[in-house]
């Protein structure tokens, strides 16, 4: 029988096995020991674990740029944010910075990555139901004293001619008129320049209901720079490097601003109260005319607001050129609205303006002795000194009685007069398109016909055509319909007064305003899903701006006679634009008011 061993024989044992073989088996046992653990390790952490990973140590999210020679297809983005996946212990991941991310421990586990532009936050806001601000906000930059109000404090300095002072008193309006004749409302009117939209339009952007200090909610970036008036002052008698001096200080400091590369400067823009050929000067020759401001590669990405665009280029937009009615309230448009309506109208057609001799191309000379030779066309001469064309009040009285008004071009494509006349319920005739219908797109509707006028000027420079003859033509019942429509028209022509709010009408303020974000919005969603218009070209840009919703391609059209673009260059500041741009500016001596 096999003897156990007991725990009082255990040392006997032990001290007997103690020698030289003995320490070689547990050298041994200590070895294998060591091997089992190491093992055991090694295929915990690596194996099973599939590497080390320091939890502590925080995974940042660095944003990947994707190069502008890649466009973004359907759902990329020109900014893409990396993910951080973490294991929930249950064979589940989850992404920390939020979206749409599931595996399931039976499928396939895949890792994405979330695409974000810069300004998706900005057209998220629109989703925000109860916010009637989605979709619209404004942000304004905060610029230098010099771009804006320092100008104000030197308003002697504005103009040679004109003592530009008392125009941009009462927030860029001007002096109050009297309405000595009744010809205007009690309140309302005011002896506004021309060219003072720079400051009327920056006031009302005070009053805008939709300002944000958060840019990356913005759907548009204004630059509240008084590029008209800076230019105004350095017309004459001035070389191009004081010409171009504040404009590319502006565009230095605003690719220096966080905002500015979010699009590199295509959400921003700014006003001018000028032609545009003030702007576009191609040379730097001294004799050469304005400055080069829209040439400027930065100010190329902005939109700028101008009363008068260039029909070749795609980087300024026209607007209206202020009137002498400036509207607190919704009631006093409807009230003048009314009043236009039920006045009595004794002539068939009305002009007011100059001859202009220096220009054999111009029509003013024939529209002149029509005028002179019609019993029912109106005559309000226009020339040096003392006249009342240079009166408000005059202007008015003869637009409110005219059935027609006659706007040939003035020294350049445009007239304040259009506005003018259209304000007075006086249907518009135009003899070129781009004195309002390639000009005032956003303003005016596309069907010209609603509301003007259109006699080519080739039907009186060659033709001889009676303009009497021709607008007995149009029946009255069609008469008083394109009437009806101008008047209409009137809310979105004026500008209300900046220091006050109109209700519930759409002032000209307020639809320029609404057109920057459509064109600002439009542009992030074709960036989104990765258009391009690849068969743009600059040159057709009016073409672009009668297109209708949707369409996308131009081709020949009627009226490009019109617009056959000069063969010295891009915006002809050489040539008759810029001797145009001389003349409009020669011309404000004739009203130093």
């Amino acid at each position: 029988m096999r003897r156990r061993w007991t725990a009082s024989m255990l040392p006997e044992h032990m001290d007997k096995g103690t020698g030289k073989g003995q320490n070689g088996r547990l050298c041994c046992l200590v070895s294998l020991s060591v091997l089992f653990w190491g093992l055991l390790l090694y295929f915990h952490f690596i194996v099973l674990g599939g590497g080390s990973v320091d939890e502590s140590a925080p995974l940042r999210s660095e944003p990947v740029k994707i190069e502008s020679s890649h466009l973004p297809s359907t759902g990329e983005s020109l900014e893409m944010e990396s993910t951080k996946v973490e294991s929930n212990g249950d064979g589940k991941t989850s992404k920390t910075a939020g979206g749409p991310l599931v595996a399931n421990p039976s499928s396939r586990t895949t890792t994405s990555k979330t695409q974000n532009f810069p300004f998706m936050r900005a057209l998220r806001t629109v989703e925000n139901k109860s916010d009637p601000c989605g979709g619209r906000y404004i942000y304004v930059h905060d610029l230098p004293a010099s771009f804006n109000k320092d100008m104000l404090k030197e308003c002697k300095t504005l103009s040679l001619w004109t003592n530009m002072c008392k125009y941009t008193s009462n927030a860029g309006l001007g002096p109050p008129l009297e309405n000595v004749e009744g010809v205007f409302s009690n309140t309302g009117w005011y002896a506004t320049n021309q060219f003072a939209v720079d400051v009327i339009f920056s006031n009302r952007m005070k009053q805008y209901e939709c300002l944000t200090n958060d840019s990356s909610i913005a759907a548009a970036i204004f630059v509240p720079f008084y590029a008209g008036l800076d230019i105004a002052r350095y017309l004459w008698g001035y070389n191009i490097s004081t010409r171009d001096a504040a404009s590319l200080d502006l565009v230095n400091w605003l690719m220096k601003r966080p905002e500015w590369k979010i699009m590199g400067g295509k959400d921003h823009f700014l006003v001018a109260g000028r032609i545009t050929w003030d702007f576009r000067r191609l040379t730097d020759e001294e004799t050469d005319w304005g400055n080069k401001l829209l040439f400027l590669p930065a100010a190329r990405n902005m939109s700028m607001l101008v009363v008068e665009s260039s029909p070749w280029n795609a980087n300024d937009f026209g607007i209206p050129y202020p009137t002498y009615f400036h509207p607190a309230n919704d009631a006093d448009v409807f009230i003048w609205q009314d009043r236009m309506r039920k006045l009595e109208r004794r002539w068939l057609f009305s002009f007011a303006g100059a001859p202009r001799p220096g220009n054999p191309k111009s029509i003013r000379g024939q529209i002149i002795d029509q005028c002179k030779r019609s019993k029912v066309g109106k005559l309000l001469e226009c020339d040096f000194g003392e006249s009342k064309c240079h009166s408000p009040s005059s202007i008015m009285k003869m637009f409110q009685s005219s059935l027609f008004c006659l706007q040939p071009q003035g020294d350049s494509y445009t007239r304040r007069s259009a506005f003018d006349s259209m304000l007075a319920g006086c249907i518009p005739v135009f003899f070129h398109p781009g004195s309002a219908y390639t000009q005032y797109t956003w303003h005016l509707p596309k069907n010209y016909t609603s509301y003007s006028v259109f006699i080519p000027e080739d039907d009186i420079r060659k033709r001889n055509v009676s303009i009497e003859e021709r607008l007995r033509q149009i029946p009255p019942e069609q008469v008083k319909e394109m009437r009806e429509t101008v008047i209409s028209l009137i809310p979105r022509l004026i500008y209300a007064d900046p220091r006050c709010k109109l209700e519930t009408l759409k002032d000209a303020f307020d639809v320029s305003v609404q057109a920057i974000i459509d064109k600002v919005t439009k542009l992030r969603k074709d960036i989104i899903e990765g258009r391009t218009d690849e068969n743009f070209v600059e040159e057709n840009s009016w073409k672009y701006a009668l297109l209708e919703e949707g369409q996308r391609e131009v081709g020949p059209h009627e009226w490009d006679p019109f617009f056959s673009k000069p063969k010295n260059g891009e915006g002809d500041s050489n040539g008759s634009s810029a001797e145009a741009a001389k003349n409009s500016w020669k011309n404000e001596q004739r009203n130093p008011s």
